[in-house]
């Protein structure tokens, strides 16, 4: 793959980097998406399951959906994008994952420094005392409880609830402060998370686009690339590794 010297030599001057991911990188890892054509939302209703009235009314119902997504998730493995996201920590002087996943890759394929606005499948918390369940959870006796006697859910956001105020504004701060604001399998249309791009357009970041094919915002951004994101980051880290050196 060949990249232009305008792109490459934004990279190299580059200090701040942000990977604002989506679904489709985890898709390479064999994670199903929820809006495509073999998405989830095709096979279950997202309102019988993701939001917290449904879990109140059956919350065996949404855990035994919920242990089937993390033992998808469990069984899959980061693959060459991530690994490559975690490796242009390397060759900048800072590097933020922004992720709409919840499935953990990034920090399983080395990214260190993660804001995760949609929560993490591998958390639980008390509905009623929010005490954190980190660890596996006991299914023996039906669907957990916290000592307190409230029902324990997965840490994720649900329709209708807000991103965790800490990691939306950890995110924002590090789009209007990127130099380079990479969007990496995601189309960028669900709100509040999508108006990062918008944030560090109007911040001056230079945007980079890494998509299967064109989405929305590809007229908003000043590059854009497609193809897997497990097949070009490796391409740009291998690029970026040979500028420096030269």
């Amino acid at each position: 793959m060949n990249f232009d010297e305008t792109f490459l030599n934004k990279l190299s001057k580059a200090k701040k980097i942000v990977f604002f991911t989506g679904a489709g990188i985890s898709a390479e890892s064999g994670i199903p998406t929820f809006r495509g054509k073999d998405g989830i939302w095709n096979k279950l209703k997202p309102e019988e399951l993701a939001n917290f009235n449904a879990f109140m009314r059956n919350p065996k119902m949404v855990w035994e959906w919920y242990n089937h997504r993390k033992k998808i998730i469990h069984d899959s493995k980061p693959n060459a994008g991530h690994f490559a996201i975690a490796d242009m920590q390397d060759l900048f002087d800072e590097v933020t994952v922004v992720t709409q996943n919840i499935d953990n890759l990034h920090r399983r394929a080395g990214s260190k420094n993660i804001f995760e606005l949609h929560g993490n499948i591998e958390r639980n918390y008390c509905v009623r005392c929010k005490t954190f369940y980190n660890g596996e959870l006991d299914f023996s006796d039906g669907v957990p409880k916290c000592n307190c006697g409230g029902l324990i859910r997965p840490d994720v956001v649900w329709f209708g609830e807000y991103l965790p105020e800490d990691q939306f504004e950890g995110g924002e701060n590090s789009a209007v402060n990127s130099d380079i604001f990479f969007v990496v399998g995601t189309s960028a249309v669900v709100y509040p998370a999508a108006g990062l791009v918008h944030s560090a357009k109007r911040a001056g970041s230079y945007i980079v686009e890494v998509n299967i094919e064109e989405t929305e915002i590809s007229v908003m951004c000043d590059k854009s690339f497609y193809g897997e994101a497990g097949k070009v980051l490796p391409e740009i880290v291998k690029a970026l590794k040979n500028k420096i050196i030269k």
